[in-house]
């Protein structure tokens, strides 16, 4: 661990100010601003994220938004490493940490995204496995039913529980458990719709004209 001032507690705190910086950077704005001259907040759903990009800008800005928001997560992780080694607990809080970050943003008065990328990108550094049957679930429910919500819960919900039953961890169940419930709190409204059978699609092609 780095030998920062205020021990062990104060690299605590700085990781998880840290970590939750990072996940306020807002790529969802930055990309369409500077890519498509837009701002991404007045289109499709208003959301800053991958799918509404995807819809928004097509699958160039999509692909965009969503490397570069799950690269928030990885940086969350190796931040934690840094400071802390293997500790995966901690690891898992810098993960938990960023999620919250982008989804109550610093940089848009505590707005933000959904933190499904940012966490897909964390579970990536933590677990790859893991990572990869986050993917492989959110297809299985995304491909034949075109809901990116619903591919999004089912994967976060079954990737926080991958993460503890790998490490058996109970302070990386408890983070990965935290990082989930602020992604359901945050897709509440898609939740109400999907139960209605009136959410929102995503489209694959190009991007919108409306």
């Amino acid at each position: 661990m780095a030998n920062l001032p205020g021990g062990p507690l104060g690299a605590a705190l700085l990781l998880g100010a840290g970590a939750f910086l990072i996940g306020s950077i807002p790529f969802g704005l930055i990309v369409g601003k500077l890519a498509f001259k837009s701002d991404i907040r007045s289109a499709g759903s208003g959301n800053i994220g991958a799918a509404n990009a995807l819809r928004t800008y097509g699958r160039t800005g999509g692909a965009a938004v969503l490397i570069l928001d799950a690269l928030k997560g990885v940086a969350a992780v190796v931040l934690a490493r840094e400071l802390f080694g293997s500790d995966a607990a901690l690891a898992t809080f810098a993960a938990f940490a960023a999620v919250a970050g982008h989804c109550y943003s610093l940089f848009l008065n505590f707005k933000g995204g959904k933190g499904v990328a940012t966490w897909l990108g964390a579970v990536f550094a933590l677990s790859w496995p893991v990572a990869l049957g986050f993917v492989a679930v959110w297809l299985a429910a995304v491909l034949p039913t075109r809901w990116a919500s619903l591919g999004s819960l089912a994967a976060t919900a079954l990737s926080a529980l991958g993460l503890w039953l790998v490490t058996r961890d109970p302070g990386v169940g408890l983070w990965a458990a935290a990082a989930a419930g602020i992604i359901f709190l945050k897709h509440r409204e898609n939740i109400g719709r999907l139960a209605a059978g009136r959410e929102n699609k995503i489209g694959f092609g190009k991007a919108s004209r409306a």
